[in-house]
């Protein structure tokens, strides 16, 4: 027998018998784990199957490979507070179907919990979050072993002038350096090397397009899956919002 408890945010719900649903749930300490609820679909529980949700989670199973049941108690008033706002809901689904589609089953990554927790904690602040979700993103390869090297220019080893990243290796490139494969490059958003730099018209786009090759060239595209469809419906609205 299989029996813990553990804090974890809801990815996604589905419904599953005629009251029930199997949750897909980032856990803590416990990695992203599928459970079955039961009782999922009653009034008290709905609110809190949508993504972001935070809960605590009573997690058994009979044998470790087995599906488990589980039941979920609420905290705080989860994603509802941003019923207001398509924008912050849009991040959320995004960053919940990339942790789900990225991340495999059972294998502990707290840095993913803790990203999603901090990027979940700058959903109200409007100005602020779009670039919190690119470093989200960043932190997420990182977790995975795919992590940017934005520290030095790989082909020089100089610290200053940072303004792309090579598309093959994931490196720094200073303006010298790679001016002459400019074409080539993927841009370094300032904001990326520093939480003083301020943000520029494009850097958000910019920053998507970064973290958003690295996830498909070196997560996604490696199980034949393309990045997720929130991700896209995201970027389409942030395109439409003129925050790109």
């Amino acid at each position: 027998m299989t029996e813990w408890e553990d804090d974890a945010y809801v990815l996604s719900a589905r419904a599953h018998g005629e009251s029930g649903a199997i949750v897909d749930l980032l856990t803590e300490t416990h990695g992203r784990h599928a459970a079955h609820v039961a009782g999922a679909a009653s009034r008290r529980m709905k609110p809190f199957l949508q993504a972001g949700a935070r809960v605590v989670v009573n997690y058994r199973a009979r044998v470790p490979d087995q599906l488990g049941s589980a039941t979920l108690e609420p905290i705080g008033e989860g994603p509802s507070a941003l019923f207001d706002d398509p924008l912050a809901l849009a991040c959320l689904s995004s960053a919940a179907a990339v942790i789900a589609g990225a991340l495999p089953e059972r294998q502990a990554h707290p840095g993913a919990f803790l990203a999603f927790e901090a990027l979940i904690g700058c959903l109200p602040l409007t100005e602020v979050w779009p670039a919190v979700y690119v470093r989200f993103e960043a932190g997420l390869l990182q977790d995975l072993g795919f992590g940017l090297d934005l520290s030095r220019c790989a082909a020089t080893g100089s610290v200053d002038d940072l303004v792309y990243v090579s598309p093959r290796t994931g490196r720094a490139v200073s303006r010298a350096a790679g001016e002459p494969y400019h074409d080539k490059m993927l841009i370094l958003p300032p904001f990326m090397l520093s939480a003083q730099g301020g943000l520029n018209p494009g850097d958000i786009g910019a920053g998507m397009a970064l973290t958003g090759h690295f996830l498909d060239q070196f997560v996604f595209a490696a199980m034949n899956r393309p990045l997720p469809a929130p991700r896209e419906r995201l970027l389409e609205r942030l395109r439409d919002a003129g925050a790109l």
